[in-house]
């Protein structure tokens, strides 16, 4: 994959112009932009995983043999223009779709600030952050292991974040969609800051939700909306109301406290499928849905039987919805009341 696909989705990342041309005119924007015949196609058939694939590929060769040391670095070398620690921390999202969804109060944190730390989920968004704030990007990937514990990643990633802070650095740190969804340390991050005295805040984003009430059609104030992620709603026997729309998270992740890329084989699914058969029928249908992550590219919408749900080919990144399976049950004499 050359450059030209890259440049161009960053530049439609950050510029709505571009992104304006490269959603009307994906032709005529590729061809402006250089991209050549094969990169082409890949964006032509809207198949977002090996666009993916070709992507990191391209991204991992422009980075440095060696990333920037770790929070050892920030503890030996303090913001010049300070005294003592007067940091912040503004924690930020790129949406589900960096190209379009990364918000202009977003991308003004990342320029201005000393140290950017980033957790997203594809190869876009972190050129994009690099792109608006090259000397000061560094990623948390680096913390994930197969096979280690989330928590512990989780820890590691709010102290490397937190000895910036205290080294008086004006810190930001983005994850991918919304950074206060599904996103621990974001949270304990701004929490353990503003404890220690600093300023902290979060900026909204787009979330896999958002775009799977526009992607599906759904509008949580007709029937109201459980949401859940999926282990937690097992362990703790969460109740279910049928008449409501249900959205189970991480359902890929299903039982597993471990970092892996890939869906555990275990019985997880099959106690899942018992669970929600109390309420629902085994031939209700279900969505395992992903929202799309590239321009162009088509979100993961495949409805199956409530029993089959161990057969769904399930990805770590899947949701699944539960729609409502019975009517609301109206009481005239509330209404009457309420009038």
């Amino acid at each position: 994959m050359g450059r030209s696909l890259n440049e161009l989705l960053v530049k439609a990342a950050v510029d709505p112009d571009a992104l304006g041309r490269l959603l009307t005119e994906p032709e005529a924007a590729m061809a402006a932009a250089g991209v050549d015949e094969s990169d082409r196609e890949l964006m032509r058939t809207g198949d977002v995983r090996p666009l993916l694939a070709q992507l990191w590929d391209s991204f991992s060769k422009t980075l440095p043999a060696e990333q920037q040391p770790e929070a050892d670095y920030w503890k030996e070398n303090p913001h010049p223009a300070v005294a003592a620690p007067h940091g912040s921390l503004t924690v930020v999202g790129t949406g589900v779709r960096s190209v379009g969804q990364l918000t202009v109060e977003a991308i003004s944190q990342i320029k201005r600030a000393d140290r950017v730390f980033y957790l997203v989920a594809e190869p876009v968004a972190a050129q994009v952050i690099r792109t608006l704030n090259p000397a000061g990007s560094q990623s948390l990937a680096d913390l994930y292991k197969e096979g280690k514990l989330r928590g512990r990643t989780y820890r590691e990633m709010v102290e490397r974040i937190l000895a910036s802070v205290r080294c008086g650095w004006r810190t930001c740190a983005v994850f991918y969609g919304h950074p206060g969804v599904f996103v621990r340390p974001a949270h304990e991050a701004i929490r353990q800051a503003r404890a220690e005295g600093f300023e902290a805040e979060m900026l909204a984003g787009v979330s896999a939700e958002d775009c799977l009430f526009a992607d599906l059609g759904l509008d949580p104030a007709t029937s109201g909306c459980q949401s859940y992620e999926a282990t937690d709603f097992l362990i703790n026997r969460r109740r279910v109301d049928p008449t409501s729309h249900l959205i189970l998270w991480q359902v890929g992740v299903l039982g597993d406290p471990t970092f892996s890329l890939t869906v555990r084989k275990c019985n997880a699914f099959e106690l899942l499928v018992k669970s929600l058969s109390k309420t629902y029928p085994l031939e209700h249908s279900l969505c395992v849905y992903e929202a799309a992550v590239l321009p162009g590219c088509k979100p993961l919408v495949r409805w199956v039987p409530l029993g089959q749900i161990g057969e769904a080919h399930l990805s770590i990144i899947s949701t699944l919805y539960v729609p409502p399976s019975e009517p609301p049950r109206f009481d005239p004499e509330l209404y009457v009341a309420l009038s």
